[in-house]
């Protein structure tokens, strides 16, 4: 039996950037890429209807921003998984899409082979995202803020901040790629909804990283 197709939404203002991306990923076998929106309004209205797996959301849209898109989806589509693909890299918009409900943040020039690695890592339950993002989030998680992650998922996190990929750090910590992604998965959810979120906004209001 062929595995179903992953249905990706992408929510990207720049036409041509939006038009290229739906192509990529359409014309992969194994994904299905036809809902495109240009703004935060037009996803958000179209988006609970067709019921994608996946959206990819851009940050700087016009009229709202992806993060209020990506958090006004997930209050609409709970169990929707939402990848942050764009060029803003700042703390402050990595962290305030997590707490969102993004499960994953990659920047805009991410390869396409890497981006299309990705959507299938979110569609298994993963949380991708790029090393240099990786190493920001683990930083900001020093002894000061109480960090909210086990030795286990620090231990991780570092290693996804090395560059590995999910089967090597399985291989690395002899353990299943599927533990691998469920330990990424629970540090995603403790970033955006543990009641110590507050702390992340101390470590970058008070310049701790």
């Amino acid at each position: 039996m062929m595995n179903p197709l992953i249905r990706v939404a992408l929510i990207e203002d720049d036409p041509d950037i939006r038009a290229s991306l739906g192509m990529i990923i359409h014309g992969t076998p194994g994904y299905e890429c036809t809902l495109l929106f240009e703004d935060g309004e037009s996803g958000i209205a179209g988006i609970p209807q067709e019921e994608p797996d996946i959206v990819l959301m851009d940050i700087q849209l016009p009229g709202m921003s992806g993060i209020d898109a990506t958090r006004a989806l997930k209050t609409s589509c709970p169990d929707l998984d939402i990848l942050m693909l764009t060029a803003q890299v700042d703390d402050q918009s990595v962290f305030d899409s997590l707490k969102a409900g993004a499960c994953g943040y990659l920047r805009k020039d991410t390869p396409p082979a890497r981006l299309l690695q990705a959507i299938d890592e979110v569609h298994q339950g993963g949380s991708p995202m790029s090393p240099d993002i990786a190493r920001r989030v683990l930083a900001s998680f020093r002894p000061e803020t109480e960090s909210p992650l086990s030795a286990r998922e620090t231990e991780i996190l570092a290693l996804l901040c090395e560059g590995m990929t999910y089967g090597k750090v399985a291989e690395k910590l002899f353990v299943s790629g599927h533990t691998i992604r469920s330990h990424i998965k629970n540090i995603y959810q403790k970033l955006h909804v543990h009641s110590r979120a507050e702390a992340v906004n101390k470590a970058l209001r008070d310049k701790l990283i």
